[in-house]
């Protein structure tokens, strides 16, 4: 759809598969057949384009354009621009159709690519790049060409060669197009040209495949690879001044990264490079940076920050840089025309980090929330309130919320309405959206930043409330209200809230299953410190009765008090809703953490949370069961070689040996694990040889001997953030001691479960496990016996075991 019109709307086919061959066709020689592909892939293989469809609302006509294989709407729907290709290059070209009419205006064609067609903010400019003219050469170089509304033809703008394109290098064909706000800039990618490939001919008995690591290299060898396609695909920013068609080259190896201030109009431009301290990323985060400002009429760059541990940002005006100084815990901010930094936050006496902070890193701040227009504040967040804070230093900081947060223990944060808005007007009203820190309620209340009457409530209650959109041409908010009982449905409302209504029943049928009820519960840590949960109970809930217990941890929940859980299948966890209809209560503590002492900072929450909840008297103690997945499935491996307090145990994908895992590799990133260890999740707070004894101490699998819970485990092969050897280990270590112990690989599934098939067949292998020692349920088959690799595909094992008889037994 055109983004700012609705008569249109447009869609590619897909292509229809091709029918199967069922003919016997002689065996080629392979020899020669890699030969000849060798020899085709001098040329890249040309994308086949599939059916454009044009449909205009109103009436219902359709255009239907062939070969197209990228397209887009001008914002107000006059024009549809797309490219086109086929095999034999007939039907190769970039288009322009008018969609009042339907009729398509060459604007470039012949036999080439064709790609990265953009289109100006007023519809009146297009840009594109083609190799047209240089396609029969074994590496065709690609043209940026730019197009007016009523010009013949297309304008031949920027090309390998080109005045202002570093030598060496030319225009890159994966680097996006792009015009700015006004139109008057057009920007590309650029790169060094790559080397011709070398299509020398080697028998596969004859070549040599192997990965070279070395000390040097900037990034590890599998983080090299895991980003080896986007690196071949790079390019960097530069920028064609349409006045006068020069070309300035912004961005390099050196400093990758480029925005241009003011959407593209501004003559600075900010760049944020990490290329100096990449081989950090391995142990140390958050990641470092050096900070650029950059001339946009000429290129030339000067750094003004060196190795900060945040990047920086432009304000919309492009009058200032701002940042978060992590050392001082502080904003900062400077003039781009020059001048000294300024701490923009050091006269206010509340903190602007993350207060609740426990990780051996720096605090990362509350954020910022905006600025107000013509750069003259920059609006920040405590835990509580609102702050505008002068750019320049000269006017001292004030709370736009008046303070009302922190003398009412709520949070505000501003919700912005317009998604192109760049700075907010001080004098227009502002939607500010609120948290009860001790109720968990949540609602809306209304400001402005030029008032001194503190925030207005419009409404608070105990809900969870997503971001309200609001409609561009009337003052109606959209947006969804939820409990754990009451389904996320859609409600629309006037800006004040008044005349709330709900507009969808989604989830009708929750009516007829039961369901249960959530409270937050207190309690103390073995440490002494004041800890919140929540506590999930079914239906008909009685105190006087004994109910079994499931244990849910992941870092802290109690302030999702208020949120809804449709009863589905996880990637990894339990459902709430699902086991507390089946009449299991439900417990999910918050655990603060010690840095260097994870394992430990976790037993200090949990138990003192449980056994609260025993002498409650409605619980079961012989029925207490514990499930979590990655950093809950580790402390769960930990928890359970301190205590025997529960009857089951289900840690997925559990870190057990932290000293393996300190030397190993996040595949799915390429990442060394140290810097998890060292400065992040893990927080051990340093290296393997600075803190031998905590890596040791912290690894459940030193001591696996002093484990009595039946474990499960869920840990799959193609696990890219915890090795998946991090599971075997526990698990052969257990079978050695001849402990009960379960562990469920999928098949190529990564650290959580993504096929629909084995999320419902790990949710009912759980159901099964805790029925079973929190329900004594029978015992499936894959738990009594297993399921022998012969039996693999045949059976699934989930069938209740076949009960033992005296002369089995």
């Amino acid at each position: 759809l055109p983004e700012d019109a609705g008569g249109y709307v447009a869609y590619l086919l897909e292509k229809e598969p091709a029918e199967k061959d069922t003919t016997q066709a002689e065996e080629p020689d392979k020899e020669e057949q890699k030969e000849e592909e060798q020899k085709d892939d001098k040329k890249k293989e040309k994308k086949e384009g599939t059916p454009l469809v044009l449909r205009a609302l109103a009436s219902g006509a359709e255009t239907r354009f062939e070969d197209a294989t990228a397209y887009l709407f001008s914002k107000d729907g006059r024009w549809l621009v797309y490219t086109a290709s086929n095999k034999d290059g007939s039907a190769d070209g970039v288009f322009a159709v008018t969609t009042a009419t339907g009729a398509a205006t060459p604007l470039l064609t012949g036999e080439g690519v064709y790609t990265q067609a953009a289109l100006d903010e007023a519809g009146t400019q297009a840009a594109f790049l083609s190799n047209r003219d240089d396609y029969a050469a074994d590496q065709p170089a690609f043209t940026l060409y730019h197009w007016r509304a009523g010009d013949d033809a297309p304008t031949a703008l920027a090309a390998e060669g080109s005045p202002g394109l570093p030598a060496g290098w030319w225009i890159g064909e994966h680097g996006e197009v792009a015009f700015s706000k006004k139109g008057t800039r057009l920007f590309l990618g650029t790169a060094p040209r790559p080397a011709p490939d070398d299509t020398t001919f080697v028998p596969d008995d004859e070549k040599v495949v192997l990965d070279v690591w070395s000390w040097t290299d900037p990034l590890l060898q599998p983080m090299q690879l895991e980003q080896l396609e986007e690196e071949k695909k790079r390019t960097y920013r530069a920028v064609v001044h349409l006045a006068d068609r020069r070309l300035v080259q912004l961005a390099d190896e050196a400093v990758p990264e480029v925005s241009v201030g003011r959407e593209g109009e501004a003559d600075v431009a900010l760049g944020n490079a990490n290329v100096p301290y990449r081989q950090e990323i391995s142990w140390d985060w958050p990641r470092y940076f050096d900070v650029y400002l950059i001339d946009v009429q000429t290129g030339q760059r000067r750094r003004v920050l060196e190795k900060v541990q945040d990047s920086a940002d432009l304000s919309p005006d492009a009058r200032f840089l701002t940042w978060w100084d992590r050392r001082a815990l502080a904003w900062r901010a400077m003039p781009v025309a020059g001048g000294e930094a300024v701490n923009l936050t050091a006269s206010i006496p509340h903190a602007f980090h993350n207060e609740r902070h426990d990780w051996p890193y720096l605090p990362d701040p509350y954020g910022p929330a905006g600025w107000t227009a013509g750069d003259d504040a920059f609006l920040v967040y405590d835990k509580h309130d609102l702050w505008a804070v002068d750019p320049a230093g000269s006017r001292p900081p004030r709370s736009l919320t008046e303070g009302r947060g922190r003398a009412e223990n709520l949070r505000f944060r501003y919700v912005k309405l317009d998604p192109d808005e760049q700075a907010l007007d001080p004098e227009a009203p502002m939607l500010l959206n609120a948290f009860d820190y001790a109720t968990k309620a949540e609602g809306f209340y209304r400001d402005r930043a030029a008032g001194t009457q503190p925030p207005a409530r419009l409404v608070m209650m105990d809900r969870r409330f997503s971001t309200p959109t609001k409609t561009e041409d009337a003052d109606r908010l959209l947006f969804t209200r939820e409990s754990f009982v009451d389904f996320p449905d859609l409600w629309t409302a006037g800006l004040d809230f008044a005349d709330a209504r709900q507009l969808s029943e989604a989830n009708p049928q929750q009516a007829d299953y039961r369901w249960g009820t959530v409270e937050p519960v207190t309690w103390t840590s073995l440490d002494g410190l004041p800890l919140e949960g929540l506590l999930y109970k079914p239906d008909g809930f009685d105190p006087a009765r004994k109910y079994p217990l499931m244990v849910y941890f992941y870092e802290k929940n109690a302030d999702n008090l208020h949120r809804h859980h449709a009863p589905a299948p996880s990637r990894s966890t339990i459902n709430f809703s699902f086991y507390v209809s089946r009449g299991y209560l439900l417990f999910v503590p918050d655990i603060p953490y010690k840095v260097g002492y994870p394992g430990e900072s976790a037993v200090n929450a949990v138990l003192p949370g449980v056994t609260m909840l025993l002498q409650q008297g409605f619980v079961d103690a012989e029925r207490v069961g514990v499930q979590g997945h990655s950093w809950g499935g580790y402390q769960i491996a930990y928890m359970v070689t301190e205590t025997n307090l529960f009857r089951a145990a289900e840690a997925g994908a559990p870190v057990s040996n932290m000293t393996s895992a300190y030397g190993g590799i996040r595949w799915g990133s390429g990442m060394s694990r140290m810097f998890q260890y060292e400065k992040s999740q893990s927080r051990i707070g340093g290296s393997l040889w600075d803190y031998p004894l905590r890596y040791l101490d912290n690894s459940p699998l030193f001591r696996a001997d002093k484990i009595e819970t039946p474990l499960l485990m869920m840990h799959n092969d193609d696990d890219g953030a915890v090795p998946w050897y991090q599971g075997i280990e526990l698990f052969v270590a257990l079978r050695r001691l001849g402990k009960p112990v379960w562990m469920l690989n999928y098949n190529g599934e990564p650290h959580g479960l993504q096929k629909y098939a084995n999320k419902k067949d790990f949710a009912v292998r759980m159901q099964q496990f805790f029925d079973h020692y929190l329900k004594d349920a029978p015992a499936p088959v894959w738990m009594q016996t297993g399921v022998p690799a012969v039996e693999k595909g045949k059976t699934l094992g989930l069938e209740s075991a076949a009960p033992k008889t005296a002369a089995s037994q």
